[in-house]
């Protein structure tokens, strides 16, 4: 049954209900603004130190990296909250008109210290938009393709980060490092007003809300379903956040908290420092850039396979293996190896690591019922965001102290094994149910 198409509903107001296909499309597009703009800053920081751009120091690098990334951490943990309260439309849009205009502003920053509070108060923007958008996607999939649709839409962020680095390498030398954020952001002009016309709000979220003839309004019109959840777990949502520290859900909530941690400070580490690490190794700058592209590559890899690989044997079992495969590639990268042999060692890394911390989203998302689906990924992320300080964080300790090469690679492949032995601790939704009964 479809409704008329001028029908009124809770998308915004009088806004006319559109086709299902623009929501993925919106989302993923959204995420990779955020893959941009979280990962430019390592695409130029090798520029900017090596010019003394803004008078940056390695440390201060390293300052500015954090600044952000606590701003991502506090961004995920209140706009996921937020989310599960006012709507994931209204949040999704806000995340990527905060973080687009703070983007721009930081390609005119003075100084070093206004620079830093720039990427700060972008980060609010870039945390709470990966929660709200997994939480969108989710819950718009087909049933029993949720953590295909969360790995899909994650490809963004890659792609994003791919396009960084490739734009690095052909415009940093070129023009500088503030041409980098203008770009950055200029994509949001035209993203944001296709978010207004054709967003719309999430069904399971009205349902949650008690709004349930909204709910039936869109969810007849996109032919989907409501999501249902247990009599336990309407009972425990009525507590609302604190459900994820509930009995029987604690356990899986801590151990969730600690993969993501894992999971984020390979990513973080990574994209930050990988440029740097190399150049450790002995590698040229262009190469160096070159192999953060060829790490995103194999993320973006990695994540179209990983998808259809959990929706088959639960996201849970895949982010196990995914991040023991990323401990033992990570170790490997410490082997010196022809140019195009380590390009694919890289390129390997790549398609695990990242796919390793979507997984634990995957998870997550799927494995939470929708009034707090949105609080438990901000949660997840937010802790996680730890994790993302500290992998800069190490990775500039270990630069500073000619250590980066080879101990940075072993510090990490301990990170991923830590983040595989996380997992082992978790249970599905389904278990948490039958425990619970």
């Amino acid at each position: 049954m479809n409704a008329s198409p001028r029908t009124a509903h809770p998308a915004g107001g009088s806004s006319i209900l559109r086709s299902r296909a623009w929501v993925a499309p919106l989302c993923w597009t959204a995420v990779l603004l955020d893959g941009f703009d979280a990962v430019v800053l390592g695409a130029v920081l090798p520029s900017m130190l090596e010019n003394g751009e803004l008078g940056m120091t390695t440390a201060q690098g390293t300052a500015v990296a954090t600044a952000g990334l606590v701003g991502m951490m506090i961004g995920a943990l209140a706009m996921g909250y937020l989310t599960d309260r006012l709507g994931r439309r209204k949040m999704l849009i806000g995340a990527v008109v905060l973080f687009s205009l703070l983007t721009f502003a930081a390609a005119f920053s003075p100084n070093v210290l206004v620079f830093g509070i720039l990427r700060f108060l972008a980060g609010l923007g870039l945390g709470g938009c990966l929660p709200t958008a997994i939480a969108m996607v989710t819950e718009f999939a087909r049933r029993g393709r949720g953590s295909n649709a969360t790995t899909l839409v994650m490809t963004g962020y890659h792609v994003g980060a791919v396009l960084t680095a490739a734009i690095a390498i052909a415009v940093v030398r070129q023009f500088g490092w503030q041409e980098m954020f203008v770009l950055g952001a200029l994509p949001a002009l035209v993203l944001v007003p296709l978010m207004i016309f054709y967003l719309p709000e999430s069904p399971s979220w009205l349902a949650s809300q008690g709004r349930s003839a909204e709910a039936r309004t869109v969810a007849e019109h996109y032919g989907m379903s409501i999501e249902h959840h247990s009599t336990a777990e309407e009972q425990a949502e009525k507590v609302g956040a604190t459900m994820l520290l509930a009995p029987g859900w604690r356990r899986n909530s801590v151990a969730i908290w600690i993969a993501s941690f894992m999971g984020l400070l390979l990513v973080y580490g990574l994209n930050t420092w990988l440029p740097q690490i190399m150049r450790a190794a002995e590698y040229d700058l262009g190469n160096s850039l070159g192999f953060l592209l060829i790490l995103n590559v194999g993320a973006i890899a990695g994540l179209a396979v990983a998808g259809r690989v959990a929706d088959r044997i639960t996201p849970r079992i895949a982010g196990i293996a995914w991040f023991l495969g990323s401990a033992v590639l990570l170790a490997s990268l410490a082997i010196r190896l022809p140019l195009l042999g380590i390009y694919a060692m890289v390129l390997l890394t790549g398609f695990f690591v990242f796919s390793s911390q979507v997984l634990v989203y995957a998870f997550t998302a799927v494995n939470h019922p929708p009034r707090v689906r949105a609080t438990a990924l901000g949660m997840s992320a937010g802790v996680g965001r730890l994790g993302a300080i500290s992998g800069p964080v190490i990775g500039g300790t270990l630069l500073t102290a000619g250590l980066a090469y080879p101990w940075g690679f072993f510090a990490f492949a301990a990170v991923g094994a830590l983040g595989g032995l996380a997992l082992t601790g978790t249970k599905t939704r389904h278990e948490l149910r039958e425990q619970s009964r």
